[in-house]
């Protein structure tokens, strides 16, 4: 009987020690979990498991999304939220669009508030899955102060070539990360898109220089081509100011228009995302003061151009401008 009672003993002890071993164990898992969660950030690195189905990505810009096509190549499904002629900094997203956001393996985004109605939505969403803005791979020495006393940057950072060249950088090293199985497709493909752009850089630099120097002046709608005039050489006066979530007003048209007749400007250019309607009215005030000014050509600031057209890639998109800058002012 003792002996029974001595072996009873011992089981229900050790049961007891591994119970409390047991609930010792899930308390540390929530406790971690919590941390994990309180943090934003998840238990462990996002690392996409399917070896062989496609991972999805989607970007809210078109240059964005022509990024991660050529990076990605056949191993990438890539959505874009962003149409063709739409103004990222007016942008909304739909609820089919948050949908395309939360089911991707990867969003990869602008970043320095270009998306501005969306910040919310890419706050929330980095803390569930890999969200990556793609103006974070550039030195902060190479960004544009807004120029209003904010601390801002200005977001239009793919019209210097060369910060094109870091997000694309960018994406492929997000793509390894994820999808590691495939690293040499990811840096095979961006070694190819990367020499593409650094001729496209060059001749964009060749192409500006043959426009005499004094004609080196770019009127546009709004201050989107501050990158690119910095990086090509090439004076750049916008209507509007860097966003477009303010319309410009009877001053901002009285003060380009003055500018325009004082100077001799032959030439202004309408863009593809903004209205043409304030440029126009330059245009009409010029006129009116006996000066005439030339409608240059419409150029794509902040979408690229139509799908399946030369302008609907980022080459093409930046080639075009090129080509209907240099042709009018020179």
């Amino acid at each position: 009987m003792g002996l029974f009672s001595n072996g009873r003993e011992e089981t229900v002890f050790r049961f007891k020690e591994r119970s409390r071993g047991a609930r010792f164990a899930v308390f540390a898992l929530l406790l971690l979990a919590t941390a994990a969660l309180a943090s934003g950030c998840s238990i462990t690195e996002p690392v996409f498991a399917g070896a062989e189905d496609k991972v999805k990505a989607t970007a809210t810009t078109g240059m964005i999304a022509d990024i991660v096509r050529h990076v990605g190549g056949e191993r990438v499904a890539t959505v874009g939220l962003m149409k063709p002629g739409v103004d990222p900094h007016l942008y909304k997203a739909t609820k089919r669009d948050i949908d395309k956001l939360t089911e991707a393996d990867v969003v990869f985004y602008n970043g320095l508030h270009l998306e501005g109605k969306m910040a919310s939505i890419l706050e929330k969403l980095a803390k569930k899955q890999p969200t990556v803005a793609v103006a974070d791979g550039i030195d902060r020495s190479a960004l544009l102060d807004w120029g209003d006393g904010t601390g801002q940057y200005d977001p239009h950072i793919w019209f210097d070539v060369r910060n094109w060249i870091r997000a694309t950088e960018v994406v492929r090293d997000e793509l390894i990360r994820l999808d590691g199985a495939h690293a040499d497709v990811y840096r095979a493909n961006a070694g190819a898109y990367l020499r593409e752009l650094e001729a496209l850089h060059e001749e964009t630099k060749r192409k500006i220089a043959s426009i005499p120097e004094a004609g080196r002046v770019l009127v546009t709608a709004h201050d989107a081509f501050g990158y690119f005039g910095a990086a090509y050489g090439i004076r750049v006066v916008g209507l509007q100011g860097i966003s477009t979530a303010s319309e410009a007003g009877l001053k901002d048209v009285s003060q380009l228009r003055d500018f325009l007749v004082e100077n001799r400007i032959k030439a202004v250019f309408v863009e593809s995302s903004v209205p043409k309607k304030t440029i126009q009215a330059v245009v009409d005030g010029a006129r009116e003061q006996g000066h005439e000014v030339a409608i240059g050509g419409e150029l794509f600031s902040d979408a690229m151009g139509p799908e399946g057209t030369p302008e609907g890639t980022y080459v093409g998109m930046v080639r075009h401008n090129v080509d209907t800058i240099v042709q009018a002012l020179k």
